[in-house]
């Protein structure tokens, strides 16, 4: 008779602080096509055309080109298609997406300067994610067994013993008292409730039929970008915007596996928020090689932004096996600061008018996300001259090399048209896409000497697939008074994982753990109202 008893892993809570994973962080890189409707309309191609407030953060030279002050404000309803309500998260959600204002101090000026600000969400985290499929004998529990059948941090395991307290723990090796970098907190869990059976005091693994998966993911990453700009002569705009990053992200998920030859089953919750604050800096130009001509080139650069994060787990397992295990219930909850600075940025763009009814807009951008950089907190420096304290970092070099070979560059192509059949009404078009971030093949490091690993509450992962978008749009001018909305419909495939691929040889005997690939899709529509008044 398995005990029925619900206990917390207390020696995890107090440690230092240390940094995630690379699945997590790629999280918090990239950005959604969001901001303005006019900017929405267009697919986000008007970095070069400018006079726009949502390129404050992306071609801050665009704001060089306001002749007038403008004030704009956009909200909207954003739709998951393709997927069930799950855990009290809704597929349609209300969203305030932007409030900005440009002051333009030369008031239509050849050689001016304008200064801006703009609030806008550059990545909504709302997403149901569903998936269910075969396993045919492989399981999540299997994977923390195999771990331990390596028996130790070297071979990508760990050696399993029991602690003073009469808890099993993961430790380096056979003749190590240090916890190994590999045993995370899902392996905690499952090597003190399912894994040693309390009778016989042998560890198995469960073969499982089937999974079937939920998260519920909701947040948000809000910008805050100041902005200063200015033109030359109408030949030449420049512009320079400090960006403030307010990341608020938070997720629920079930897994359950159902048990070979009606053995019952395991469940595991897991719920985590990520909190924090970042910065980075953007700096473009735009330039009209012919002075009579109102064509455009843009050029702009965006620093890593580099984020100071806080991250909380709390992750429950209930072992509804028939027979065998130690404890039906097990939690585990924890609590750590990390830092990342995610990858440079470059954009180029090109801009044409014809007239005053038609605007044509492209822009290429590239972001290497590869080069993700993972940040352990250290310790302090103290600055005994100004009585500063600083916290140092220094890189997580094995899941640095993780992430190197799991994510990729990723180009991202913009094209917008613009249409004014009449001097008030303008009708809009666009286009963006945004390449791959995964490699086909790239996995969850479960097996990483890392603390993104020992700090891992989750096995499942998904490679997705490119981003195709498109936009339609609308506006109308009165005097100083603007409304404008845009439709955007984003599609993206993806392949879902429950756990990683493992094969370990023990003796003479080779276990293999495979989950299949379960395709799944995030789909959404949105629908984007701004109201603007120039003065």
């Amino acid at each position: 008779m398995k005990k029925q008893y619900l206990f917390l892993l207390a020696s995890m809570m107090a440690v230092p602080t240390f940094a995630q994973e690379t699945y997590e962080n790629a999280r918090l890189t990239g950005s959604d096509l969001n901001g303005t409707a006019r900017y929405v309309g267009m697919g986000g191609a008007m970095e070069a055309l400018g006079a726009d407030i949502s390129t404050i953060g992306s071609n801050p030279a665009g704001i060089g080109l306001f002749r007038r002050s403008m004030i704009s404000v956009s909200g909207g309803l954003l739709t998951q298609q393709n997927t069930n309500s799950f855990a009290d998260e809704n597929k349609t959600n209300v969203s305030f997406d932007q409030i900005g204002v440009v002051y333009a101090a030369g008031r239509r000026r050849r050689n001016q300067i304008n200064f801006g600000f703009n609030y806008h969400k550059s990545k909504n985290f709302n997403q149901i994610l569903m998936a269910s499929n075969r396993l045919n004998g492989s399981s999540q529990n299997k994977q923390s067994y195999l771990k331990g059948l390596l028996g130790s941090q070297a071979n990508g395991g760990f050696s399993v013993g029991k602690t003073t307290d009469g808890y099993y723990n993961g430790y380096y090796d056979d003749k190590s008292n240090s916890t190994a970098g590999t045993w995370s907190q899902l392996d905690y869990l499952y090597w003190n409730t399912l894994i040693p059976d309390s009778k016989t005091g042998n560890f198995y693994a469960y073969d499982a039929e089937s999974f079937q998966y939920g998260r519920s993911s909701n947040g948000y990453i809000s910008n805050y970008d100041f902005n200063i700009s200015g033109s030359y002569d109408n030949t030449f705009y420049w512009g320079l915007t400090f960006g403030l990053k307010d990341v608020n992200y938070h997720a629920y998920s079930e897994y359950t596996e159902q048990f070979s030859k009606n053995l019952g089953n395991v469940r595991v919750t897991d719920e985590r928020k990520i909190t924090g604050s970042g910065f980075d800096i953007t700096a473009g130009i735009i330039v009209r090689p012919v002075e009579n001509s109102p064509f455009r080139l843009g050029a702009y650069v965006k620093t890593p932004t580099w984020y100071d994060l806080t991250t909380r787990n709390y992750t429950t397992i209930a072992n509804n096996a028939t027979e065998g295990g130690t404890y039906d219930n097990g939690k585990v909850e924890n609590l750590y600061d990390y830092k990342i600075w995610t990858p440079w940025k470059f954009g180029f763009s090109l801009g044409h008018t014809i007239g005053d009814f038609l605007a044509l807009g492209f822009t290429y951008e590239y972001e290497d996300h590869s080069a993700i950089n993972t940040r352990v907190n250290d310790g302090t420096y103290v600055d005994y001259y100004y009585g500063d304290i600083y916290e140092t970092t220094v890189k997580d070099a094995a899941m640095n090399r993780h992430t190197e070979k799991s994510l990729k560059g990723v180009s991202t192509i913009k094209a917008g048209i613009e249409y004014k059949p009449t001097r008030e009404l303008s009708l809009r078009a666009g286009y963006n896409y945004v390449s791959p971030k995964y490699n086909e093949s790239a996995q969850k490091a479960t097996g990483l000497a890392s603390y993104g690993t020992s700090y891992s509450s989750a096995t499942d992962y998904t490679n997705w697939e490119a981003t195709n978008r498109f936009t339609l749009g609308a506006g109308y001018q009165h005097k100083q008074f603007s409304i404008d909305l845009a439709y955007q419909y984003s599609a993206q495939k993806g392949k879902f994982y429950p756990f990683s691929d493992m094969s370990v040889k023990d003796a003479t005997t080779t276990y293999t753990n495979t989950a299949p690939a379960t395709e799944v899709k995030n789909d959404k529509s949105q629908l984007l109202l701004t109201l603007g008044y120039r003065f």
